[in-house]
């Protein structure tokens, strides 16, 4: 590959989060698993300039990518979770003028008083603590991390963790600018995984909680104003992460991952995975009238769904990366010897559900081309899965799906590299549902050095067309987006 770009120019912004020496100190004796290898945090904010390019970026790809994922700012004192850690985001630009780099904390207030008092001050998912009281005053009983997902809608860029309401962030210089609750209108929390409607502009999303209502359905106008909020009847708290849309409908995973409070206040695992209870796909109407539809299914767990259409005589198809139990634990209690693969439901217009798996190699994170949601999309994007290890994933390529033909090619990294979720960046001068590229980031670990990958997604078994070099290692994340410029 060719390489361009000047000697990289990087400094810290003057309002900057870093740590003082015994902050530091208190890292360099973390031993948590969580913490360490393709998790290891970063512990301060920079600017980049000048990054330096492998190949050639194309020239349509011009905007920025912003990826969000927990970066604890403070070593824990007792157990952790992956899921608890603060949010940082990492967003990387792309212009004719070359490439950017900057990064920064979500200024959560809880992580705010931690920096204020030098300490951890919130227990987690693996073990919950509340707060000293005067901080629960202020905070609340948790952290809103806002560490999951980052979207924009009506002109607001957004945090999100699916236990919270979102967090606003500017969408320049990533500051945070508070928690966003539609002037009060939003009750309880928000998904880290909203659909946007491409025919309408409106955002469609869920929010649930350990106490009724459990599972509420909610529609924004494209203009950002809260149209509906519905609140649906289940029998018990689960944790639901995500959902899909058709152009008519709504589709909610009500699966037997429990949510017991009680034992989350007790310092116990608050999720326990109850098959028994059975498995079901409710069905509503897009705009939250009427009411839902259910069918019962296996029990299985999804985190995450690639998309779902709908015919004209009513008949459903929903595809994601479903296991056949929880894949992740929570406490002490290893995690189900259980990788989540590609599957298809595929539900009649009377309800019936036929299940059909696509793929036996492992996989998640899948994505599209958002233009599709909700509608009949040929090709889809998974992050090939190399190892699961009691739950611990490791991301080694990304697996390209032709869902027309059932045929797929993989791209896979380098042995000693490590990638995450791919996201579509379209072509701006494309036709096709594939005109466009794919962006991840992946860290070298051998040498610890991160890149962004672009790859051309209608050829990702080639790999990638362009590799920019970041000024600092990344840790593993979640998810990201990719913003065209204007």
């Amino acid at each position: 590959m060719n390489q361009t770009g000047l000697t990289p120019k990087v400094e810290p912004p003057t309002d900057g989060l870093s740590l003082d020496d015994a902050a530091l100190a208190d890292w360099t004796r973390c031993g948590v698993p969580h913490l360490l290898g393709q998790y290891r945090p970063v512990h301060d904010e920079i600017d980049a300039t000048d990054l330096l390019v492998e190949g050639e970026l194309p020239e349509g790809l011009t905007g920025s990518y912003l990826r969000n994922g927990p970066n604890p700012l403070l070593a824990p004192h007792g157990p952790y979770h992956l899921f608890d850690g603060d949010a940082m985001l990492h967003g990387v630009t792309l212009g004719h003028s070359g490439a950017s780099y900057r990064n920064r904390w979500v200024r959560s207030a809880g992580m705010m008083a931690e920096a204020e008092a030098g300490r951890p001050l919130f227990g987690g998912l693996a073990g919950f603590r509340p707060p000293p009281d005067d901080v629960m005053a202020k905070v609340g009983m948790m952290k809103n991390t806002a560490n999951t997902n980052i979207v924009s809608h009506a002109g607001r860029m957004l945090a999100l963790m699916e236990a919270s309401p979102p967090t606003q962030v500017d969408p320049d210089t990533l500051a945070t600018l508070g928690v966003f609750d539609y002037d009060g209108a939003l009750a309880g929390a928000m998904t880290a995984h909203p659909k946007v409607d491409p025919a309408t502009g409106n955002m469609h999303f869920f929010g649930y909680g350990p106490f009724p209502p459990y599972l509420r359905y909610h529609v924004v106008s494209a203009h950002g104003d809260l149209l509906t909020s519905v609140e649906i009847d289940l029998p018990q708290a689960v944790m639901m992460h995500d959902f899909a849309i058709t152009d008519k409908h709504a589709l909610f995973f009500d699966l037997p991952a429990v949510f017991d409070v009680n034992a989350l206040m007790e310092g116990k695992p608050f999720t326990r995975w109850e098959p028994d209870l059975g498995a079901r796909i409710g069905v509503l109407a897009l705009d939250g009238s009427g009411q839902v539809r259910w069918s019962d299914i296996d029990p299985c767990y999804v985190f995450h769904f690639l998309n779902a259409s709908e015919d004209a005589a009513g008949n459903i198809d929903v595809v994601g990366c479903r296991s056949s139990s929880l894949p992740v634990s929570f406490g002490d209690q290893p995690a189900a010897d259980v990788s989540p693969t590609l599957h298809r439901w595929h539900i009649d217009a009377a309800g019936t559900v036929t299940t059909t798996q696509l793929d036996d190699r492992p996989g998640d994170f899948p994505r599209i081309n958002d233009a599709l949601t909700g509608r009949t999309n040929r090709f889809g994007y998974v992050g090939w899965l190399r190892d699961v290890v009691q739950g611990d994933a490791t991301f080694g390529g990304v697996t390209a799906w032709d869902l027309e033909r059932n045929e797929s090619v993989t791209w896979e990294c380098a042995p000693a590299e490590v990638c995450g979720e791919p996201s579509f960046a379209a072509d701006p001068e494309g036709t096709a549902e594939n005109d466009g590229w794919l962006v991840t980031l992946t860290t070298d670990l051998a040498r610890d050095h991160s890149y962004l990958d672009v790859i051309d997604a209608r050829d990702v078994a080639a790999g990638p067309v362009a590799r920019v070099k970041m000024p600092r290692r990344v840790p593993f994340g979640f998810h990201g987006n990719w913003f065209a410029a204007d």
